[in-house]
């Protein structure tokens, strides 16, 4: 199978397509697969690192503001349509699969013109406006979540997959999951809540946090904290300013970013986050409960939808950016922490909404 997989800008994105693309090479090990992506986002990084090679073409998102700026960004992103035109007559595929993002409209829309068939795979349960605007032509549209069909009336096929990600439930005993907080440095009696705000972090977040913790509000609760490569030093500098060593705060860790995150989030007891689509599906899949402050200004709102599907179940509790104050999120911390029967309950509730064998689910949609 020859497949390009056209994916940019954030690791929402951009893993989707990684893990739909190991798959293939997996079931199928002759396959041949390139990434069609920009020179700006993560992809640069996270492509290359799967093993896979990366073309380039200058596609922006769109933007309804009127300014030179995105007159010129429109005049681009046209034009990156006959760039990823040529890259499709020169590589020939079979398929082309976009996992959301402006990057799909140039590519989709080239491999249209090309008679190439192509299948997208969202994410959100609100569908972005690239899906909404490719749902029509695409042979089949993939979605991460039921509640996103409904939301697609133009399209010619629509399959609950899931969304696929590398992070599991570990099944960890109760023992195993103490003597890995031990080794931590953290107490195995006291709940230990993860806090992250994406890949690059949250500023919102980071600032409740350092207030919570300048003002040793986390008296029933221990932390670990992944506050963002970009952020961390200013994290760091405000603490000082306390008199307070990042790295010798009792019960509390505090990091530019986590790579073992699965085996985190299998040990935590509470998870603090935005709640990207793929942050979603890995507390789904580890049955974890959640406090979800969502990124207010994400396209069409979309982090809320698919927050708000957890807190339906009771799997998730959910504070706005607009009302979130350290004083808020201490509380609401407080008071789940210090009930363990509804810590339970929560986490349970998360992994009953998760999605199993996705990736198998995907690849035989990619095969019909």
């Amino acid at each position: 199978m020859k497949v390009v997989i056209a994916a940019a800008g954030t690791g929402g994105h951009i893993n989707p397509g990684i893990a739909i693309a190991n798959k293939i090479m997996k079931e199928e090990p002759n396959s041949k697969i390139i990434f069609i992506g920009t020179a700006r986002g993560l992809e640069t990084n996270l492509v290359p690192r799967a093993g896979y090679e990366l073309k380039t073409i200058d596609s922006y998102g769109i933007s309804r503001e009127l300014s030179i700026k995105n007159v010129k960004r429109l005049a681009k992103t046209i034009h990156s349509i006959t760039e990823a035109k040529n890259i499709l007559k020169e590589f020939k595929p079979d398929l082309v699969i976009g996992t959301g993002g402006y990057i799909c409209i140039s590519v989709c829309i080239a491999a249209k013109k090309l008679k190439i068939p192509y299948i997208i795979h969202e994410s959100n349960v609100l569908p972005g406006v690239a899906t909404k605007m490719l749902s029509k032509k695409a042979e089949k549209i993939l979605v991460g979540f039921k509640e996103a069909k409904d939301r697609l009336p133009k399209a010619k096929e629509i399959v609950y997959t899931g969304t696929p990600t590398k992070v599991k439930k570990l099944n960890l005993t109760k023992a195993e999951i103490n003597s890995k907080k031990q080794e931590l440095g953290f107490l195995k009696e006291k709940p230990l809540v993860l806090v992250f705000g994406g890949s690059q972090g949250a500023q919102s977040i980071n600032k409740s946090m350092t207030d919570i913790i300048k003002n040793k509000m986390n008296t029933n609760y221990q932390i670990i904290w992944a506050a963002g490569p970009e952020q961390y030093e200013k994290v760091k500098q405000d603490l000082l300013k306390e008199n307070m060593d990042i790295d010798k705060i009792n019960g509390i860790k505090v990091m530019p970013y986590i790579y073992n995150m699965e085996e985190i989030m299998n040990i935590a007891d509470l998870i603090v986050s935005r709640s990207g689509a793929m942050t979603v599906t890995e507390i789904e899949n580890v049955g974890k409960p959640a406090i979800f402050i969502p990124f207010p200004f994400a396209a069409e709102n979309h982090q809320e939808y698919n927050a708000r599907v957890l807190e339906k179940q009771n799997a998730a509790k959910v504070i706005l950016d607009k009302s979130l104050t350290a004083e808020l999120l201490n509380a609401t911390i407080t008071k789940l922490a210090k009930d363990r029967s509804a810590l339970e309950t929560m986490g349970t509730n998360a992994h009953k909404l998760s999605t199993k064998n996705v990736e198998d689910k995907i690849y035989n949609e990619l095969k019909m």
